[in-house]
């Protein structure tokens, strides 16, 4: 018996990766994080499999299904949204298998911040512009950020930012950033990543609130902040496809003697 822990991507069902698909197609128990995982992507379960939402359960009641699912020898395809390693509460459910002795992997996902770069068609890091992603979030109900890690120490990298389950602190973010970026710098806003209901809110450090309040966004959103979000088109090649660029793979050429 083997608890899986899924990936199921953003919300796109045809996102998540074959491998997650094949276990839930194959496990005989579907634990599912129904606020934020489609339907769809458990409707793939057996037939004759139990499928349980787990938005409205604790993490004791979580685990007793696990627990119970151990006893009769069942595999358990635990469906998370997007990646499990970006804020997908896993790192408590595997503590207390550790603890159980049930045996448990990890599949991968599509991470939200991912979903949202492919639908903009945008590259996260250009050339001599932004060559750092960085995936944060900010303190509000949930728990407090380590020293460190605070938006205004994380800022003054220059990177890109991809700021998690803070909609609500938009304010903060911006008076926060405006002195380091400048307010000119592209936000994005990217609420219900891969969902029917997709939306995207492009403005600057300036602007970016008034936006999000005049779409009435308070909650499942990211907000991206950076200056690779420009549309501008003023940066160079990538030194990777570059002819003088030479690496093992494509070594120097000869030059052919006239």
């Amino acid at each position: 018996m083997t608890v899986y822990f899924i990936g199921a991507g953003p919300g796109d069902p045809d996102l998540i990766t074959v491998k997650g698909l094949r276990l839930i197609k194959q496990c005989p128990v579907n634990l599912y994080a129904g606020s934020l995982v489609p339907a769809a992507i458990v409707a793939a379960a057996p037939p004759d499999a139990l499928v349980i939402d787990t938005a409205s359960l604790t993490l004791d009641e979580i685990i007793a299904h696990i627990v119970e699912a151990h006893a009769q020898k069942k595999d358990v395809a635990r469906v998370h949204s997007g990646d499990p390693s970006i804020y997908g509460a896993t790192a408590e459910q595997m503590r207390r298998l550790d603890q159980l002795n049930i045996p448990y992997e990890v599949v991968p996902g599509v991470p939200a911040f991912a979903a949202a770069a492919a639908a903009l068609k945008t590259e996260l890091t250009l050339p001599e512009v932004a060559q750092t992603v960085i995936v944060t979030r900010t303190s509000m109900k949930s728990s407090g950020m380590p020293e460190g890690e605070d938006l205004e120490t994380l800022g003054r990298s220059g990177a890109t930012l991809a700021i998690h389950l803070s909609i609500r602190n938009i304010s903060e973010i911006q008076r926060t950033l405006s002195p380091l970026y400048g307010e000119d710098c592209p936000v994005v806003v990217a609420y219900r990543v891969g969902w029917p209901d997709e939306t995207f809110v492009r403005g600057t450090l300036a602007t970016i609130r008034d936006q999000v309040r005049k779409q009435k966004i308070t909650r499942t959103a990211l907000i991206f902040v950076g200056p690779a979000l420009s549309k501008a088109q003023d940066f160079r090649d990538s030194a990777l496809y570059d002819a003088e660029h030479v690496h093992v793979l494509r070594p120097k050429r000869k030059v052919a003697e006239g």
